[in-house]
């Protein structure tokens, strides 16, 4: 499902830089805020299964902050609430995972609120005042089709073959001081 929505997100992206939509300042700034915020949401959801692969991938990319200077141990440290990721690390990824969501939902609300307030680009680079129309209706009927395809293939993928993305190392009981096997050097 994740890699399906950021395929998406990635091609709405794409569609904006082509058509000039990043001249739209407000709706632009918080599209990007947007994705980082998902970006966020998606890394602490994905240590959170608590197997092997957690401990490692919360070590290694919080570990990434060691590199600002003067702060960044300080900081690794903050985030992992002590010297090394732990159970309490976990949990607050668990309370960011959870919370994040709503947060993306209200900064959506308030993406889409500046789009209405300029109105979209279009590809000929026309005045398109002619062309707008009330919100729900036209675009709800368009954009339902790519929304059925797209949740056709992830419901198929998710009845017959669960298990065909997942990490076979998220089953391994968790040591953090052992790097998992399929990780090297």
């Amino acid at each position: 499902g994740a890699s399906f929505f950021f395929i998406c997100i990635y091609m709405h992206i794409g569609r904006g830089m082509y058509y000039g939509s990043y001249l739209f300042k407000e709706t632009w700034n918080i599209g990007v805020i947007l994705l980082f915020l998902v970006m966020a949401t998606a890394f602490v959801g994905y240590v959170l299964p608590w197997g092997q692969m957690s401990f490692w991938g919360a070590t290694v990319i919080t570990n990434l902050l060691s590199a600002a200077p003067y702060i960044g141990t300080e900081l690794v440290q903050w985030i992992w609430g002590g010297f090394s990721v732990d159970n309490a690390t976990l949990t607050r990824f668990f309370t960011f995972h959870f919370i994040l969501p709503f947060i993306i939902a209200g900064l959506t609300m308030i993406h889409l609120l500046f789009l209405h307030e300029t109105g979209s680009s279009n590809p000929t680079g026309l005045n398109s005042d002619s062309d707008k129309v009330p919100f729900h209706a036209y675009f709800s009927y368009k954009d339902t089709l790519g929304f059925a395809i797209m949740l056709t293939l992830l419901a198929t993928l998710s009845t017959f073959a669960p298990n065909i993305l997942g990490d076979p190392d998220n089953f391994t009981p968790a040591n953090p001081l052992v790097t998992p096997p399929h990780i090297k050097p």
